[in-house]
């Protein structure tokens, strides 16, 4: 049996309670390198065999993970945050589903919820934004055309992007670009929740300039909109005294 895990945002425990019983049960352990806090290896059982996929292909990972299944032992594929996220399980599993191999998944906290936790942020503030794009600026890797951070921009919804951070200049542009005021709020978020977390409020111009000058240029994500500093917004109807809802009336109604 094969397990994805996700390792949660960075700090060891933020790792859901089924996922660290799976990781204390394993046989093997695939990890992804420098991406998952190395401190969650300590729940490994003893004897346990350990694989850092950083410097594996995906054909090296399901070798592997076809060995354990030949000697019958468990197999936990540990992946960052949430692998449902840029995590690049469906070419895992659609492998798996060829050669006949079971697995499951057990979901982790993102990255995006824990740089949120670092801000003390609600992306969904009433009135400011209802809505949070995850996206990412194109790299070595392309984003379908359809997906521009200009088209994105446009909804001046709440925006969170991963694997950006080294391409700052060219994401203000085409945020501005796109519709976002020079002046819009952003944050940086190094790392969150991991022991040497950074976070840094600035703008949408800014972003570049505040990376610099922190030496920021990796593992980072870059947030944008309203909700990051404003205090301007509407007060939520599901608690308001005045609004019914299917399990109380508005204590103005008879």
């Amino acid at each position: 049996m094969v397990h994805f895990v996700g390792a949660g945002s960075g700090a060891p425990d933020l790792i859901t309670v089924r996922g660290k019983e799976l990781l204390e049960t394993a046989d093997v352990i695939i990890y992804a390198g420098s991406l998952v806090n190395p401190q969650l290896l300590s729940y490994a059982k003893a004897g346990a065999q350990i694989h850092d996929s950083a410097n594996m292909t995906l054909e090296d990972v399901i070798g592997v993970m076809e060995e354990a299944e030949r000697r019958s032992l468990t197999t936990v594929r540990l992946h960052t945050g949430d692998p449902c996220i840029y995590g690049a399980i469906r070419e895992q599993m659609d492998i798996l589903d060829e050669k006949e191999i079971r697995y499951d998944y057990c979901p982790g906290v993102s990255a995006f919820c824990g740089a949120a936790s670092a801000l003390n942020l609600e992306y969904t503030l009433p009135n400011i934004s209802q809505s949070v794009i995850i996206t990412r600026m194109e790299g070595r890797t392309p984003v379908p055309e359809r997906e521009s951070i200009q088209s994105f921009a446009a909804h001046h919804a709440t925006m969170v992007l991963f694997l950006s951070s080294g391409m700052l200049e060219e994401l203000s542009r085409r945020l501005i670009e796109g519709g976002y005021e020079p002046d819009t709020p952003a944050a940086i978020v190094y790392k969150a929740t991991w022991e040497d977390e950074k976070k840094f409020i600035c703008t949408v111009s800014t972003l570049a300039e505040t990376a610099r000058e922190n030496r920021i240029s990796r593992t980072a994500l870059i947030i944008v909109g309203d909700v990051v500093s404003t205090s301007d917004y509407d007060r939520s109807k599901l608690y308001d005294p005045g609004f019914t809802t299917g399990y109380r009336k508005a204590v103005n109604e008879e």
